[in-house]
C-alpha cells in the first residue's frame, strides 16, 4: 500500500514537474516579449522549435534551417538569443530540483539507499547494537569543504533571484484557492522579469575575498540552519535505537571546511591577509546568527515562575543579567537569556573590534572564553526546561542553536592552507642560505634533504630571522603560517588544521611543512620526543598517476619515520591523506585514474591498519565524472571496504555548490546523503567479494588500465599538434579569459595541455559538448580485452556483466561513463573542429576521437545490453533528452562568435555572447565544474 501511494505521489510530481517547466517557460517567454519586443520573441521561439524538431526527427532540413536561422542573428539578436536559451536552462534546473524534493518527500514511508532513512532502517533491521552506534558517530567526521575554483558562473545576484523563484515555486504546490495561484504567479511572473533584467556575468574579475563573501551565503541560506537542523534530527531518530532514550547525545560530526582563502597553489592573490580576512569574515557571519538566534529565542521562552517551576542554576543566571527589569522578574529564562546574549555580544566585540556591533563599550561584561562556555549555560537553560515540563520547547530554537555551536565554534568552518611542494622547497632553501649554509639544498638527493630536514627539525634556534633580507616569497609563506597561529589563538584550534601539499613526490615533502610550522612556532617541542606538538596536519596530497603509485611508499616511510608517532598520537593517532581525482585524470585518463585511485586507497589501508594509526582519506572531487564528479551516494559506496570508516572529506567545487547547497531544501538533501552515504560504506559495505573473484577482478582491471592508458596518452600527450587541436576546438582561451575566479586558468604561461589546471581542462571539453576526460580510453580497453582472444570471447564478456554486477567500482565506473556519453554529442563537437584551420591535423585527430566513442559507446551497450542511454534511470534520460534542444543553438552560436572573434571582429555585443554561450551550456550540462 505504502509503494503504491508512493509511485501515484511520483506520478504527480512528474505532472507537477512538466507543467512548472511550462509555467516558467511561459513566464520567460512573457518577459521577452514586453521587454525585448514582439520580434525578439518570434526570432527565439523559431529557433527553439526547430532545434527541438531536429532532435525529435533528426531530419536535416530541419538542421539545415537551425543553421540559416541562427547564422543570420545580428550581434544584438544573439545575445538575446543566448540569453533567453540559458537563462531557460536555469529554471528549468529550478523545477528539476523542486522536483527531486518532491519526489524524496514522496519516498519518505519507503526510503531508498541513499537517503538517511534507508540507512536509519538498515541500523534497525540489522540489530545493530547502541554501542556500536555510538562508537561509530563518536569517532565520525563527515567534511564538505568549499573551494573556489574557477566554474562557477553564476553571479551572486542571479543566485538570489533563483533562490527566490525556488521559495515560490515551492509554495505553489501547496496552495489551493484560484487567488493564491494568480498571486503566487505575478510574484513569479516579477523574479522572472528581474531575472531577465540582471546582468547574467561580472564585468570584472572576483577577488579573493569576493570568493570568501560569496561562499558566505550559502551559510545564511543553507548551512546555518541546515546542519543544525539535520543533526537534531538524527540525534532523535538514533535515540530511539537506544536503550536509554533520554540520555544520547550526538557529537558534532558533520563539520563544514573551505579553501577560500587559504588555498595558494597556483593562486598569487591568497596570503596572510587573505587567510585573516577570510576567517574574519566567516566569524562575523557566525556571531551574527547567534546573536540573532538568541534574540528570537529570549523572546520566544517568556516562561513565568507563577505557572512552572525552575532550576535554581537557571535563577543565578538570571540574577546576573544586566535587565533586571520589574516586568521581567517572574520570567527566568528571559532574564537569564537576555545575559546571555549580553556576553556573547562582549564576545563579538572583544574577537571582532573591527566589525560594527551595537553594544557600550564600556559595560563591565566578561566575555566567553570558548564555544564550550557558551554552549554550558544553554545547557543549564535545556536541562531546566526538561526537569519542568519543557521539554518541546527545545526543539523548535534551542536545540538547534545548541547544535550549530557544537558544531561551528567560534570560527564557522575549518580553513585549509594549501601550496604547492616547489613553493616550500624554495623557501626553505633560501632560509637556509640566508641562514649561512654555503650548499643549494635544492640540488640535494632525497636521502640528504631528510637527514639535513630532520636535523633542522632536532635544533632549538630557527632559520627565519625578522631582521634578515628574504624575497617576497619567503615572506609570503611565512606571513600565511603567522596568520595562521593568530587565528587559531583567537577563534580556536579548529579554525584551521589542515595543512594540504600539492603535488606530493617524496617524503621530504612532508618534512619540508614540518619544518616551516617550527620556523613559525606552529610546532613546539623536540622532534622525537614525547613532548612534541604540531598544531597542522601535514596532509599529502597524491596527484598524477605516478604519484598516486608512490603513496604507500610515501606514506610508509612517513610512519617509519623516529618520532613521528608522538606527532601522530598528539593529532588524535589520525593522519589525513588527500587524492587528486582531477590531475589523475588529466595525466593517465579516466578508467587509470580511478583504477589507480582504488589501488592507492587499498594499499594505503592496508598500511594504516599494520600501523594501527586511522587513516581518514580526503577525496579531491569536482563537478564532472571526469574529475571524481557523479552521483554522491555511489561514489563512496564504490570506494574500497575499510577506507571510509566513519570518516570522509570531499570538495565541493564551482558551480556544483550553487546546484547542491543554494536552496536550503536540496542542500540538506545533499548533505543527507553525505551522512548516509559514510554510515553505509562503514557499516554496510557494498564492495564484499571472496578474495579469489575480488584477485580475479582486479586482474582484469589492471588489463584494461594499462590499455586506457595508453590509449589516452597517445593521443593527448604523443599524438603531434594535439595542443593545437585542444587550444583552437575549445573555448578555453575564452574561458581563461572569464572573470569566474581569482585563479588564473593554467599554473604557467604556455601552451602546453601538461601545465594547465585539470579544471579548465575538463570544463573546456564540456562546452564543446565531447566531454572527452569522461570517456577517453574505455572503449579501447574492452574492445581489446574483448578481441584479443577469439575463443575467449563470450566467457570474457561473461566476466565483464559479472564484474558490473557484483563489484560497486566498476558498476560505478561504467554507469558514470553511461551518463557522459548521454551527453556527448560529436554532430556539435565537429562544428567546434573546424575551429582548427589545419584541416588534416583536425581531420587525423578528430577521427581518433571520433572512433574512440564508437567503441566506447559500443562497449558500454555491451556491458548493459541496451543501445539507449540511462535506460536504468529514465528520469535522467529524459531530463538529458529534454535540455539538448536548447543546448545545441547555444553551441552553434558559441561556434560562429568564437570563429568571429578570433578573426579580429571587436563587436561589444560578439564579446558578450561568447561568455554568455559559456554560461549556459555550463547551466544545461549542470556537473560540468
Amino acid at each position: 500500500m505504502i509503494k503504491k501511494l508512493a509511485a501515484t505521489a511520483a506520478v504527480s510530481a512528474e505532472t507537477r514537474l512538466a507543467e512548472n517547466i511550462q509555467l516558467l517557460g511561459d513566464l520567460l517567454g512573457h518577459a521577452i516579449r514586453s521587454i525585448e519586443g514582439e520580434e525578439a520573441f518570434q526570432h527565439i521561439d523559431a529557433i527553439r522549435q526547430t532545434a527541438i524538431k531536429f532532435h525529435q526527427t533528426h531530419d536535416q532540413q530541419a538542421s539545415l534551417q537551425l543553421e540559416q536561422l541562427l547564422a543570420g542573428l545580428t550581434p544584438a539578436q544573439t545575445v538575446c538569443v543566448v540569453r533567453a536559451f540559458s537563462y531557460y536552462k536555469h529554471l528549468v534546473n529550478l523545477a528539476e530540483d523542486l522536483y527531486g524534493q518532491q519526489l524524496a518527500n514522496c519516498n519518505e514511508n519507503a526510503p531508498a539507499a541513499g537517503m538517511l532513512a534507508h540507512s536509519l532502517a538498515q541500523l534497525r533491521s540489522a540489530q545493530v547494537s547502541p554501542e556500536t552506534i555510538q562508537q561509530f558517530f563518536a569517532d565520525a567526521l563527515v567534511s564538505p569543504v568549499l573551494t573556489a575554483h574557477p566554474t562557477e558562473v553564476q553571479r551572486k545576484s542571479v543566485l538570489d533571484i533563483e533562490r527566490s523563484l525556488a521559495e515560490l515555486l515551492g509554495e505553489r504546490a501547496q496552495l489551493v484557492s484560484a487567488r493564491q495561484l494568480e498571486r503566487n504567479s505575478l510574484l513569479l511572473q516579477g523574479a522572472v522579469c528581474a531575472l531577465w533584467q540582471t546582468r547574467m556575468l561580472r564585468f570584472s574579475k572576483l577577488t579573493v575575498i569576493n570568493e570568501i563573501e560569496n561562499a558566505l551565503t550559502y551559510y545564511d541560506s543553507t548551512f546555518l540552519h541546515v546542519i543544525p537542523a539535520l543533526l537534531q534530527d538524527l540525534e532523535r531518530d538514533l535515540a530511539a535505537l537506544m536503550p536509554d532514550q533520554s540520555a544520547y547525545s550526538l557529537p558534532s560530526f558533520l563539520r563544514m571546511g573551505s579553501w577560500i582563502g587559504g588555498d595558494r597553489d597556483g593562486n598569487p592573490f591568497v596570503n596572510g591577509m587573505t587567510l585573516r580576512e577570510g576567517v574574519r569574515l566567516q566569524a562575523v557571519t557566525l556571531f551574527r546568527f547567534y546573536l540573532q538566534e538568541l534574540a528570537m529565542l529570549r523572546r520566544e521562552l517568556a516562561i513565568s515562575t507563577r505557572l512552572v517551576g525552575v532550576d535554581d542554576q537557571v535563577l543565578a543566571l538570571a540574577k546576573h543579567s544586566q535587565d533586571q527589569s520589574p516586568h521581567r522578574l517572574d520570567e527566568p529564562y528571559r532574564l537569564a537569556l537576555n545575559g546571555i546574549y549580553d556576553r556573547l555580544l562582549r564576545t563579538a566585540t572583544t574577537l571582532l573590534p573591527e566589525a560594527e556591533w551595537s553594544m557600550d563599550k564600556t559595560m563591565d561584561i566578561l566575555p566567553y572564553d570558548s564555544p564550550e562556555a557558551l554552549l554550558s549555560v544553554l545547557q543549564v537553560i535545556a536541562d531546566s526546561l526538561r526537569q519542568h515540563q519543557g521539554e518541546s520547547l527545545i526543539y523548535p530554537r534551542l536545540g538547534k542553536l545548541m547544535k550549530a555551536i557544537g558544531t561551528f565554534g567560534f570560527h564557522l568552518a575549518t580553513v585549509d592552507i594549501r601550496q604547492s611542494s616547489d613553493v616550500h622547497e624554495a623557501v626553505i632553501s633560501e632560509l637556509l642560505q640566508k641562514a649561512g649554509y654555503d650548499f643549494d639544498y635544492a640540488s640535494f638527493n632525497e636521502d640528504e634533504k631528510i637527514g639535513l630536514l630532520l636535523e633542522e627539525l632536532k635544533q632549538p634556534r630557527l632559520l627565519f630571522s625578522p631582521f634578515q633580507q628574504y624575497s617576497e616569497l619567503v615572506h609570503k609563506e611565512i606571513g600565511v603560517l603567522e596568520a595562521v597561529r593568530e587565528m587559531r589563538a583567537r577563534f580556536g584550534d579548529h579554525t584551521v588544521c589542515q595543512y594540504i601539499i600539492s603535488h606530493t613526490e617524496t617524503l621530504s615533502d612532508l618534512l619540508e611543512v614540518a619544518l616551516l610550522q617550527k620556523e613559525t612556532g606552529l610546532l613546539r617541542g623536540v622532534w622525537g620526543s614525547a613532548n612534541i606538538q604540531v598544531d597542522l596536519n601535514i596532509v599529502p596530497l597524491f596527484e598524477t598517476i605516478a604519484d598516486l603509485r608512490d603513496a604507500p611508499m610515501i606514506m610508509g616511510k612517513w610512519l617509519s619515520l623516529i618520532g613521528i608517532r608522538h606527532v601522530i598520537r598528539y593529532q588524535g593517532n589520525e593522519q589525513e591523506v588527500m587524492l587528486g581525482y582531477s590531475d589523475s585524470n588529466k595525466d593517465g585518463g579516466f578508467l587509470t585514474s580511478n583504477w589507480e585511485l582504488y589501488k592507492a586507497e587499498i594499499s594505503l589501508v592496508e598500511l594504516f591498519t599494520q600501523a594501527k594509526v586511522k587513516l581518514r582519506l580526503f577525496h579531491g572531487r569536482g563537478g564532472t565524472v571526469g574529475r571524481g564528479g557523479g552521483p554522491t551516494y555511489q561514489a563512496i559506496m564504490a570506494q574500497p571496504q575499510g577506507t571510509v570508516d566513519g570518516q570522509i572529506r570531499l570538495t565541493e567545487q564551482g558551480e556544483i555548490i550553487a546546484n547542491k547547497y543554494a536552496d536550503p531544501v536540496v542542500g540538506r538533501q545533499h548533505l543527507e546523503t553525505l551522512i548516509a552515504a559514510t554510515l553505509d560504506a562503514s557499516l554496510f559495505p557494498s564492495d564484499q567479494l571472496e578474495p579469489a573473484k575480488r584477485r580475479s577482478f582486479e586482474g582484469v582491471m589492471e588489463t584494461l588500465s594499462a590499455t586506457a592508458m595508453t590509449s589516452y596518452r597517445s593521443l593527448v600527450y604523443e599524438t603531434p599538434g594535439f595542443a593545437e587541436y585542444f587550444f583552437h576546438t575549445t573555448p578555453i582561451d575564452e574561458i581563461a579569459g572569464l572573470n569566474l575566479g581569482s585563479r588564473p586558468a593554467a599554473r604557467k604561461s604556455t601552451r602546453r595541455i601538461e601545465d594547465l589546471r585539470a579544471i579548465p581542462w575538463g570544463f573546456s571539453w564540456g562546452q564543446c559538448r565531447l566531454l572527452l576526460p569522461g570517456w577517453f580510453g574505455l572503449g579501447s580497453a574492452i574492445h581489446q580485452f574483448l578481441t584479443q582472444d577469439s575463443s575467449a570471447k563470450e566467457a570474457r564478456l561473461s566476466l565483464l556483466r559479472e564484474m558490473l554486477a557484483g563489484w560497486p567500482i566498476f558498476n560505478t565506473l561504467i554507469n558514470n561513463v553511461d551518463m557522459v556519453l548521454a551527453k556527448t554529442d560529436l554532430i556539435v563537437a565537429r562544428h567546434y573542429a573546424h575551429l582548427l584551420p589545419d584541416r588534416a591535423l583536425r581531420e587525423e585527430i578528430f577521427s581518433r576521437i571520433e572512433q574512440e566513442h564508437k567503441l566506447t559507446t559500443h562497449a558500454v551497450n555491451v556491458l548493459l545490453g541496451s543501445t539507449e542511454r540511462l535506460a536504468s534511470q529514465p528520469v535522467l534520460a529524459k531530463s538529458i533528452r529534454d535540455r539538448l534542444p536548447y543546448l545545441d543553438p547555444l553551441n552553434h552560436l558559441q561556434v560562429e562568435m568564437i570563429q568571429r572573434y578570433r578573426n579580429g571582429e571587436t563587436d561589444e555585443k560578439l564579446k558578450l555572447a561568447i561568455p554568455l554561450t559559456i554560461n549556459g551550456i555550463a547551466a544545461g550540462l549542470r556537473n560540468t565544474g
